[in-house]
């Protein structure tokens, strides 16, 4: 194997769109699961190169994580579940055992050749393989390497294992997420989707991006510590406020806002609407479309203040008021008004919108098995981007030859015997 070289020297694995922003960056990616996966994906959604290392033979956890499971050409379920697809497109797949001291050699010598590491190992985990911040900015100077954890790297709870469902509970976000504690058998709700995970993905990404600046400077990279209960925290937003300010923790209101009224679902005929009122001057439109007019002028709501105040003589009128069409007649009237609001759709329902047929948010791309897999095209549309990534998620090890011959100048002998050796 011949020696590393810096990380500003390319092989012909490197993407070289021009027009993708982030064309010529390399990422070594050792995380697993969703947070440290989707900042990865995001970065390879801008055109960043993307190497993904997981286990031989297992590759990341997300992999099992089913029904339902991508089919085969012969239309048989595969081992790859439809969760590990969520996250992990525009990468390449390399399979390597780093708890063996070769496997850390070929770690290492990507490492010097990559821009970015990601990785969401227990705090201090990766340092007894010598693959920690420390050791590997020593080989690679620019190397800007992003830890996600629970917890942080230091600190009373940085020994503490993370995961989505338990830092949604820690961090109070369940606190106020549900039906009212007053309805009977109502309880804390989680999101329907691990969204700390997908957050603390999303800053990672601007800290790593952040960090690539910083580089442009300095031209040395750093560490980036992030945790999943800072993050929730963070994302608290003006729930969080709410408390600073007055010292009272918010309580569960299930979907009313508790800064805005109205501002929460009501129940129709044959179903439910979305009304989300921002100001008086929406208040007042609602009320005329919706046939009570007087409600804008009556003193209790004129303001959103005193809607807020009055919020227990207020929602019943309207509750009243709204069971009497259609939620679908009840959108054709209020929107041409200007008063915002919509549907409650099913997942389904929100692929067959207009805006997300026209946007094609959903995609097929053509995968290693033979088939084509459906994908969730990225939202960020940038105007110097004619033509995004699109390469589908990678199988087990699907790149793991080509990335150690071209990077690291692996011979097949070389490769052969690391096979051999379950080292790949």
């Amino acid at each position: 194997m011949r020696s590393t070289s810096p990380a500003s020297k390319r092989s012909s694995m490197t993407q070289t769109n021009t027009d993708h922003p982030l064309s010529g960056l390399r990422v070594l990616d050792l995380s697993r699961v969703l947070a440290g996966p989707w900042a990865s994906q995001t970065l390879g959604d801008l055109g960043a190169e993307v190497i993904k290392v997981e286990r031989p033979g297992r590759g990341d956890d997300t992999r099992s994580w089913g029904p339902p499971w991508i089919p085969n050409a012969d239309g048989r379920e595969t081992a790859d579940s439809a969760y590990f697809l969520c996250a992990n497109r525009n990468k390449k797949s390399v399979t390597i055992d780093i708890t063996t001291p070769q496997g850390q050699e070929l770690v290492r010598a990507l490492a010097a050749k990559s821009d970015i590491l990601i990785e969401n190992f227990k705090a201090g985990a990766l340092a007894k393989y010598g693959l920690d911040y420390a050791s590997l900015s020593a080989i690679n100077p620019r190397l800007i390497y992003c830890s996600i954890t629970g917890f942080g790297q230091t600190g009373p709870s940085a020994h503490r294992a993370g995961y989505d469902f338990s830092i949604q509970g820690l961090s109070g976000l369940m606190s106020v997420t549900g039906a009212p504690a007053t309805e009977p058998g109502s309880e804390p709700q989680k999101i329907g989707v691990a969204l700390v995970d997908i957050l603390t993905g999303l800053y990672a990404t601007n800290g790593i991006l952040a960090a690539v600046q910083h580089r442009h400077r300095t031209g040395r990279g750093q560490h980036i510590d992030l945790a999943l209960f800072d993050t929730a925290v963070a994302c608290l937003a003006n729930q969080a406020l709410n408390y600073l300010v007055s010292g009272q923790s918010p309580e569960r209101l299930g979907n009313a806002n508790p800064n805005i009224v109205p501002y929460q679902a009501f129940a129709t005929s044959d179903g439910h609407l979305i009304v989300a009122v921002g100001n008086d001057g929406q208040f007042r439109k609602l009320c005329d479309v919706i046939g009570a007019p007087d409600l804008a002028n009556d003193t209790r709501f004129t303001t959103n203040a005193s809607r807020v105040t009055h919020r227990p003589e207020l929602v019943p009128i309207l509750e009243r008021l709204l069971l009497a069409r259609t939620t679908q007649n009840w959108i054709s009237l209020l929107e041409p008004a200007g008063v915002p609001c919509g549907p409650i759709n099913s997942v389904a329902q929100a692929f067959a919108e207009p805006r997300a047929v026209s946007q094609q948010l959903a995609m097929m791309l053509p995968h290693d098995t033979g088939v084509l897999v459906p994908s969730v095209r990225s939202p960020l549309n940038l105007s110097g981007m004619s033509d995004p990534p699109s390469a589908a998620p990678p199988s087990l090890g699907q790149h793991t030859e080509a990335t150690l011959q071209e990077l690291l100048g692996a011979s097949d002998e070389t490769i052969a015997e690391l096979r051999e050796s379950k080292i790949i």
